[in-house]
């Protein structure tokens, strides 16, 4: 534990902080406490387990990755035949008063079964099989987690497979293809979206042409994040959340009310923040000699990045809304807790490599 990255640590300690300041403003005043009281509950889960992952080696838990792996494509079977349906989507699996979301989970084990998959096969890196072998690993939980539907989970899972064969040192000329085929195909795998969201790609592109449906939320996330101006108007000050304007403010749209209430200077403090931890993510990354570590290092950096990214993206309408959450800021129990698991894994690999 002496070679615990402490400032990296005291970065997680302080964007859970903001996210339960802010989910308290986020939460209307007759649920507020639920919804703290909640968040808390799964904080000191997910800390538990974030101790618990630290104390085990990385490479004991990369011994039966496959494993875990084929555990959750199992679990996101069952989602399809005894899941919980919520807002229309299938994604929750009910364990008590529990709702045990296994697309979350997906994110770490596949992270994990590719990095054992393609450590065991870096001879054939250069070659295009190896890219289709990749591929197909993933593709068990691409389907599963879009047919929930999941869309935006599902279509995460594809650059961060990409970024770890970028680590692996795939030819970037069979990188370039595939991902050019997958730009080629997108008029095809239009047809097969779901009518909201076909709706969503459209008000991203002009959300004023349904100001009262579908275009509705991202126009309200903007005036929030806009009136915040440079300070903000103040924590539990803000008009878009406290006057119930905001819809999904303490999920998905939970940046907007930071924006709000706490200006620029609060939105940059926290994408600091956010910056700090994925800069010391890349330390780790560079200085692990060990190949399955790196792999698994650069996964984990790259699902915080895109998440932070895509979320903070969407929030202030640059990208479409496809429902991710903001990392140990939004509410719920099975984002937080996988936020936190493949936080303790990345200092896990931290604690293992030499000193930076």
């Amino acid at each position: 534990m002496n070679r615990l990255d402490k400032s990296l640590l005291f970065s997680i300690a302080l964007i859970l902080l903001v996210g339960l300041l802010t989910l308290h403003s986020a939460s209307s005043q007759y649920r507020a406490q639920n919804l703290v009281f909640r968040q808390t509950f799964w904080i000191l889960i997910g800390i538990i387990l974030f101790i618990a992952v630290l104390r085990i080696d990385y490479q004991r838990i990369l011994s039966i990755s496959y494993l875990l792996y084929w555990i959750n494509i199992l679990l996101l079977v069952l989602v399809i035949f005894i899941g919980k349906t919520r807002g229309g989507a299938h994604r929750w699996i009910s364990i008590g008063a529990f709702n045990l979301q296994p697309s979350e989970l997906a994110k770490i084990t596949l992270v994990l079964a590719l990095s054992t998959y393609i450590d065991k096969r870096r001879g054939d890196v250069k070659k295009i099989r190896f890219l289709f072998g990749t591929l197909c690993l993933m593709l068990p939980a691409f389907l599963l987690i879009l047919i929930e539907p999941d869309l935006g989970t599902s279509l995460l899972l594809i650059p961060i497979t990409l970024a770890i064969l970028f680590m692996a040192g795939i030819q970037v000329r069979h990188l370039t293809s595939f991902v050019l085929i997958g730009v080629a195909a997108l008029p095809f795998f239009w047809h097969f979206l779901k009518d909201y969201q076909k709706q969503r790609l459209i008000v991203f592109i002009n959300p004023n042409i349904d100001p009262l449906g579908s275009g509705y939320t991202i126009i309200q996330s903007k005036i929030a994040v806009g009136s915040g101006g440079l300070w903000g108007k103040g924590w539990l000050s803000g008009t878009q959340n406290q006057l119930n304007f905001l819809p999904e403010r303490h999920t998905d749209f939970i940046f907007s009310v930071v924006g709000e209430e706490w200006g620029f200077i609060g939105a940059l403090v926290l994408m600091l923040l956010y910056i700090f931890v994925i800069y010391r993510g890349m330390k780790i990354i560079d200085a692990t000699p060990d190949m399955r570590g790196k792999l698994m290092a650069t996964g984990f950096v790259a699902l915080f990045s895109l998440q932070v990214l895509i979320n903070i993206g969407m929030t202030i309408g640059f990208l479409p809304i496809v429902g991710l959450t903001l990392p140990l800021i939004s509410y719920g129990g099975s984002s937080l807790i996988t936020t936190l698991l493949y936080l303790g894994l990345l200092l896990n690999i931290g604690m293992r490599r030499p000193l930076f």
